[in-house]
C-alpha cells in the first residue's frame, strides 16, 4: 500500500466518514479542523438513498435512526399563523423507506465517535501552505510545526481552505444561486411538536420547526439578494444584514430576530454551489462541499459528502494508494450524482422561496391539490430519487 498518511481538512460529514474509511482501509489519517471542537447544533439534514447504504456499512443506521427528527408535517401559514397550505414533511422533501432527517450536529457527533480511537485530530488548527513534491505534501499549520503527508483531502465545506491553498481563489469556483441563509436556535414558544411552519412574502422565506425532542425549536430564514459584501467571520454585522431583511414582516419574524441576537450558533452564508473542471491537483483532492457544493436548497449535500467519502477512500484502497488512478475513478462515480443534486437547487428555491405574491399564491394551491394528484409522487419524490441513483460499489 502506497500513500499511507493522508492529511483530511474538515470534521462535519465528508471528513470523519473519509477518516473512517481511510482508516478501515489500512491508511493513517490526519483530521485538521479550525475550530477547537467539535461543532454540535446546524440544521436538519436528510440522509437518503445511497447515503443510507454508507450509514449502514459504517455500522451507523441504528443510531442515526435514533437521532431521527421524525418531523411528519410541513405547513405554511399566514401573518396571523392560520394554516394556507401543508403536506407531510416526507412529501416535501422527497423522503422514501429507510430515508431519515436528523440534525447535522448529531450526525457530525456520530460519525465523529465511529472514527475513535484509529484517526488523530489536530483541533483549533488550520492550514496556511501546502508544497507538493515528489515524495508528499509539506503542510504548514497556524500553531503546530511543519509535516509532510502523502495526500491532502479538502472536506472543508464551501469556503474550502484547502481548495483556495491547491486550486485558486474562491470567486473563480463558487456561483452565488442569488439567495441568502440563516438558521439559529430559538425557544420552542410556539409548542411544536415534530412540526415546521413557513411563512412566505416574496422573495423570503421565514420558518421555525422543532429540535431535540420538541425542547427547543430553529429558525431558519431564506430571502433573495444580490451579491452582499460582508466579513463571513464578522457575525454581528450579519445578525444585522438579516435584521434588514426582514424589517417589517409579520408572523413570528419581530419574535425570531429578537431572539437572534442571544442565538450562540447562528449561521449565516450566501446559497451557493462549488463547480470545478477537475476535484483533484497532484497529490491534493476535494470531496464534499468542497469539491461540489450543490448548496442547501438541493437537499442532497450530505448525501454527497457521505457517499463521495466512501468512494474516495474506495478507490484509493482498490488500486493501493496510487492517487491519480484513484482520484479519476471517484470522480467518475460521483460526476453524474453531482450533478443531479446541484440542478435540484434551482428548482427547489423557485418553490420554497417564491418571487411574487402570484408564484405564492400558485405553490399553495399546487400543495392543496397535491393529494388528488395522480403523478404526485413524480412531483415529490425528485430528491429521493436523485439520491438513490449512485450504486454503491463493495470495496
Amino acid at each position: 500500500m502506497r500513500n499511507k498518511t493522508i492529511l483530511i481538512s474538515g470534521s462535519s460529514v465528508a471528513g470523519p466518514t473519509l477518516a473512517y474509511w481511510l482508516a478501515r482501509h489500512g491508511f493513517r489519517p490526519t483530521v485538521v479542523e479550525r475550530a477547537a471542537s467539535l461543532r454540535e447544533g446546524g440544521y436538519a439534514v436528510d440522509v437518503r438513498g445511497a447515503a443510507v447504504e454508507v450509514i449502514e456499512r459504517m455500522g451507523l443506521l441504528t443510531q442515526v435512526r435514533s437521532f431521527a427528527t421524525e418531523t411528519e408535517r410541513t405547513a405554511y401559514v399566514d401573518a396571523d399563523n392560520r394554516q394556507v397550505a401543508g403536506l407531510t414533511a416526507d412529501a416535501r422533501n422527497g423522503r422514501e423507506g429507510d430515508d431519515l432527517e436528523i440534525m447535522r450536529g448529531d450526525l457530525a457527533k456520530l460519525l465523529f465517535d465511529a472514527t475513535q480511537p484509529e484517526v488523530e485530530y489536530l483541533w483549533g488548527e488550520s492550514v496556511t501552505s501546502l508544497v507538493s513534491g515528489a515524495d508528499g505534501v509539506r503542510v504548514t499549520f497556524e500553531k503546530a510545526a511543519p509535516r509532510t503527508f502523502d495526500l491532502v483531502l479538502g472536506a472543508d465545506g464551501l469556503h474550502s481552505n484547502i481548495r483556495g491553498l491547491a486550486f485558486g481563489a474562491e470567486s473563480e469556483f463558487v456561483k452565488d444561486l442569488g439567495y441568502y441563509v440563516s438558521i439559529f436556535s430559538t425557544e420552542n414558544h410556539l409548542n411544536l411538536d415534530r412540526q415546521e411552519l413557513c411563512y412566505n412574502t416574496p422573495g423570503k422565506l421565514a420558518a421555525m420547526y422543532s429540535a431535540k425532542g420538541n425542547s427547543e425549536a430553529k429558525a431558519q430564514f431564506y430571502f433573495t439578494s444580490d451579491k452582499l459584501d460582508y466579513d463571513r467571520r464578522d457575525t454581528k454585522a450579519q445578525k444585522r444584514i438579516l435584521a434588514e431583511a426582514y424589517a417589517g414582516e409579520g408572523w413570528v419574524v419581530p419574535q425570531l430576530l429578537e431572539a437572534m441576537w442571544d442565538a450562540k450558533d447562528f449561521y449565516f452564508d450566501s446559497v451557493s454551489q462549488v463547480q470545478l473542471d477537475s476535484w483533484s491537483r497532484g497529490r491534493v483532492a476535494l470531496v464534499g462541499d468542497a469539491a461540489h457544493c450543490a448548496s442547501p436548497l438541493s437537499g442532497m449535500g450530505t448525501d454527497l459528502a457521505l457517499v463521495g467519502a466512501y468512494f474516495l477512500a474506495g478507490e484509493l484502497k482498490a488500486v493501493g494508494g496510487d492517487y491519480p488512478i484513484a482520484f479519476a475513478r471517484y470522480e467518475q462515480h460521483m460526476r453524474d450524482y453531482v450533478a443531479k443534486g446541484q440542478k435540484s437547487a434551482g428548482d427547489n428555491g423557485k418553490w420554497f422561496v417564491p418571487e411574487t405574491r402570484g408564484m405564492i399564491g400558485f405553490r399553495n394551491q399546487n400543495i392543496r391539490m397535491l393529494q388528488y394528484m395522480p403523478w404526485k409522487n413524480m412531483i415529490t419524490g425528485g430528491a429521493s430519487r436523485a439520491a438513490k441513483s449512485v450504486d454503491i460499489k463493495a470495496y
